[in-house]
Protein backbone atom coordinates (compact mmCIF):
# COMPACT_ATOMS: atom_id res chain seq x y z
CA UNK A 1 0.00 0.00 0.00
CA UNK A 2 1.35 3.03 -0.75
CA UNK A 3 -0.31 5.19 1.56
CA UNK A 4 0.95 5.64 5.15
CA UNK A 5 -1.30 3.52 7.63
CA UNK A 6 -2.66 7.13 9.32
CA UNK A 7 -4.06 8.82 6.00
CA UNK A 8 -7.34 9.66 4.63
CA UNK A 9 -6.67 7.40 1.78
CA UNK A 10 -5.86 4.31 4.06
CA UNK A 11 -9.06 4.55 6.51
CA UNK A 12 -10.60 4.86 2.50
CA UNK A 13 -8.95 1.69 1.17
CA UNK A 14 -9.38 -0.04 4.06
CA UNK A 15 -13.17 0.53 4.18
CA UNK A 16 -13.45 -0.39 0.64
CA UNK A 17 -11.64 -3.41 1.58
CA UNK A 18 -13.91 -4.90 4.45
CA UNK A 19 -16.66 -3.99 2.28
CA UNK A 20 -15.31 -5.94 -0.25
CA UNK A 21 -14.93 -8.89 1.81
CA UNK A 22 -18.35 -8.84 3.54
CA UNK A 23 -20.27 -8.18 0.03
CA UNK A 24 -17.66 -11.75 -1.93
CA UNK A 25 -20.37 -13.57 -3.23
CA UNK A 26 -17.70 -17.15 -3.32
CA UNK A 27 -16.07 -18.65 -1.03
CA UNK A 28 -13.44 -18.20 -3.22
CA UNK A 29 -13.69 -14.91 -3.92
CA UNK A 30 -14.57 -14.44 -0.02
CA UNK A 31 -11.16 -16.01 0.77
CA UNK A 32 -9.06 -13.17 -1.69
CA UNK A 33 -11.00 -10.72 -0.29
CA UNK A 34 -10.58 -11.62 3.35
CA UNK A 35 -7.43 -12.20 2.87
CA UNK A 36 -6.50 -8.80 0.96
CA UNK A 37 -8.51 -6.88 4.11
CA UNK A 38 -7.03 -8.62 6.76
CA UNK A 39 -3.87 -9.66 8.12
CA UNK A 40 -3.44 -13.20 8.58
CA UNK A 41 -3.98 -13.37 12.52
CA UNK A 42 -6.67 -10.33 12.20
CA UNK A 43 -10.02 -10.80 14.42
CA UNK A 44 -13.07 -9.68 14.13
CA UNK A 45 -15.14 -9.05 17.34
CA UNK A 46 -18.91 -8.28 17.18
CA UNK A 47 -22.08 -9.35 20.08
CA UNK A 48 -22.37 -12.41 18.04
CA UNK A 49 -18.64 -13.56 17.15
CA UNK A 50 -15.14 -13.77 17.97
CA UNK A 51 -12.72 -14.86 15.63
CA UNK A 52 -9.34 -14.44 14.42
CA UNK A 53 -7.45 -15.62 11.44
CA UNK A 54 -8.92 -15.08 7.83
CA UNK A 55 -10.96 -18.61 8.37
CA UNK A 56 -12.75 -17.34 11.18
CA UNK A 57 -13.53 -14.32 9.25
CA UNK A 58 -14.85 -15.42 6.78
CA UNK A 59 -16.99 -17.61 8.39
CA UNK A 60 -18.39 -15.27 10.35
CA UNK A 61 -19.25 -13.86 6.49
CA UNK A 62 -20.49 -16.46 5.24
CA UNK A 63 -23.30 -17.19 8.29
CA UNK A 64 -24.09 -13.33 7.98
CA UNK A 65 -24.98 -14.30 4.05
CA UNK A 66 -26.84 -17.67 5.39
CA UNK A 67 -29.16 -15.60 7.88
CA UNK A 68 -29.42 -12.76 5.29
CA UNK A 69 -29.30 -14.47 1.66
CA UNK A 70 -29.76 -11.48 -1.21
CA UNK A 71 -28.46 -8.76 1.24
CA UNK A 72 -25.20 -6.62 0.97
CA UNK A 73 -23.20 -4.47 3.27
CA UNK A 74 -23.09 -0.85 2.11
CA UNK A 75 -21.40 2.01 3.63
CA UNK A 76 -23.40 4.73 6.04
CA UNK A 77 -21.16 8.03 6.10
CA UNK A 78 -17.98 9.18 5.38
CA UNK A 79 -14.82 6.51 6.85
CA UNK A 80 -13.48 8.22 10.13
CA UNK A 81 -9.74 7.81 11.25
CA UNK A 82 -7.16 8.80 13.50
CA UNK A 83 -3.58 6.84 14.04
CA UNK A 84 -3.85 3.23 13.10
CA UNK A 85 -7.87 3.28 13.85
CA UNK A 86 -10.92 4.38 11.69
CA UNK A 87 -14.61 3.85 12.01
CA UNK A 88 -17.05 3.50 9.88
CA UNK A 89 -20.99 2.93 9.38
CA UNK A 90 -22.97 0.09 7.60
CA UNK A 91 -26.27 -1.47 7.05
CA UNK A 92 -27.22 -4.86 5.50
CA UNK A 93 -29.33 -4.10 2.65
CA UNK A 94 -31.95 -6.26 0.52
CA UNK A 95 -31.37 -6.24 -2.96
CA UNK A 96 -34.85 -6.95 -3.97
CA UNK A 97 -36.59 -4.01 -2.04
CA UNK A 98 -34.10 -2.20 -0.86
CA UNK A 99 -34.93 -2.29 3.10
CA UNK A 100 -32.28 -2.20 5.61
CA UNK A 101 -33.00 -4.23 8.38
CA UNK A 102 -29.41 -4.37 10.16
CA UNK A 103 -26.93 -1.36 10.87
CA UNK A 104 -24.16 -0.68 12.78
CA UNK A 105 -20.69 0.92 13.05
CA UNK A 106 -17.25 -1.07 12.89
CA UNK A 107 -14.00 0.51 14.29
CA UNK A 108 -10.48 -1.12 12.86
CA UNK A 109 -7.44 -1.16 13.89
CA UNK A 110 -4.97 -1.23 10.97
CA UNK A 111 -1.15 -2.16 10.49
CA UNK A 112 1.73 -0.84 8.87
CA UNK A 113 0.46 -2.01 5.18
CA UNK A 114 -3.01 -0.81 6.31
CA UNK A 115 -4.61 -4.26 6.48
CA UNK A 116 -7.02 -5.10 9.51
CA UNK A 117 -5.30 -5.99 12.56
CA UNK A 118 -8.37 -5.93 14.57
CA UNK A 119 -12.37 -5.64 13.84
CA UNK A 120 -14.70 -4.47 16.78
CA UNK A 121 -18.27 -4.33 15.46
CA UNK A 122 -21.23 -3.15 16.86
CA UNK A 123 -25.34 -3.27 16.00
CA UNK A 124 -27.19 -0.15 16.09
CA UNK A 125 -30.46 -1.88 14.27
CA UNK A 126 -30.99 -5.55 14.37
CA UNK A 127 -34.76 -6.98 13.39
CA UNK A 128 -37.01 -7.72 16.37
Amino acid sequence: MTAEPTSTTAYDTAAARYFDAWNARTPEDRAKAVAAAWTEDGTYTDPLADVTGHDGVAAVIDAAHEQFPGFFFRPLGAVDGHHRLARFGWELVSEQDGSAPVAGFDVVELDDDGRIRAAHGFLDRVPA
